[in-house]
């Protein structure tokens, strides 16, 4: 039915398949949104957004820069991308309509900066993403979490946990306001560098695929301007899953595919275990911060170590 009017915004074709094998359509995506409301924009807001996207018929791509026809009412703020020489102007995901208006254009992700708009490039929280390796399962990612806890706990650290909506799992810790981007960056090396010490025969820092010899990745790379998908954000995944936020406790009693825009509402119900598992904002422990700062960043790494392996195979 098309005109329908939710929160003053016109919608249409609600009826769409949303993509193929996604067992759900638009107006799934929409009724999903209209429900985790409030809870999916204490996460976004007054951050710029990143979406993805699935047009019928077509790969999902991802949207940044805002289109031309989008209404004025939608806030939003313009951000210089050194890496593409342009000035890019994002959503802030302020408010209900906003978010009603993206699910209409059939953003089916949500993947806000790690900063606020308003105090960039501040980080508020490290991340630390838990991605098994091929074969590997969700209890995978979950051991690879319980060594990320122990090490922020060796360090009087805590932070709060939830699924990819992928395969794996992300873990948030929450930093206090006026942390340097570079010493969160640095930090977040360090946890993952002191998690893989615990047990190296589980997790892997190593960058390079073919280094990670079927273990998980514990992946520190997600710092500074990079963006991730955020707490209750739907996935282009089967079924159409959710990043669904956990308590510590649970993770060994449930799977990504439990949690998906048809069924996260009623597992969630009115909670936001999000807000209520999230650690008061940490100041960062010096020696952590030292520790990552002779690291190097994970991909100059890779990107040297990959010419050096190409000039050994050459010369053979």
């Amino acid at each position: 039915m098309a005109g329908e009017l939710r929160h003053g915004v016109e919608l249409s074709n609600l009826e769409q398949p949303l993509f193929d094998g996604a067992e759900a359509t638009k107006r799934d995506l929409i009724d999903y949104l209209e429900f985790v409301g409030e809870r999916l924009l204490r996460v976004l807001r007054g951050r710029p957004l990143s979406v993805v996207r699935v047009r019928p018929g077509q790969e999902p791509f991802v949207q940044k820069n805002l289109p031309k026809y989008t209404p004025e009412w939608v806030p939003r703020t313009t951000v210089w991308a050194e890496s593409s020489r342009r000035r890019i102007t994002y959503a802030l995901c302020d408010d209900l309509p906003t978010l009603i208006w993206f699910g209409n254009q059939r953003a089916v992700e949500y993947h806000p900066t790690l900063y606020r708009a308003e105090s960039a490039p501040e980080p508020t929280h490290l991340v630390l993403d838990l991605d098994p390796a091929p074969g590997q399962t969700f209890a995978d990612a979950v051991a690879g979490a319980r060594l990320i806890q122990a090490a922020l706990a060796a360090d009087g650290l805590s932070g709060a946990v939830k699924t990819s909506g992928s395969k794996g799992l992300h873990v948030f810790v929450p930093v206090v306001p006026g942390t340097d981007v570079e010493d969160a960056a640095a930090a977040t090396r360090a946890v993952a560098a002191r998690a893989e010490r615990i047990d190296p025969s589980v997790g892997t820092t190593a960058f390079i695929r073919e280094d990670r010899h079927g273990k998980v990745f514990l992946d520190a790379t997600r710092a500074g301007g990079a963006t991730v998908a955020a707490a209750y954000s739907p996935r282009v995944r089967p079924g159409v899953t959710v990043s669904c936020p956990l308590r510590w406790a649970d993770l060994d009693d449930v799977t990504p595919a439990d949690f998906t825009v048809r069924t996260a509402p009623d597992l969630l119900g009115g909670a936001d275990p999000w807000e209520s598992e999230m650690p008061a904002p940490q100041r960062l422990p010096a020696d952590l911060v030292a520790e990552g700062h002779t690291i190097p960043v994970a991909r100059v790494q890779a990107m040297h170590e990959g010419k050096r392996r190409a000039r050994a195979r050459r010369a053979e």
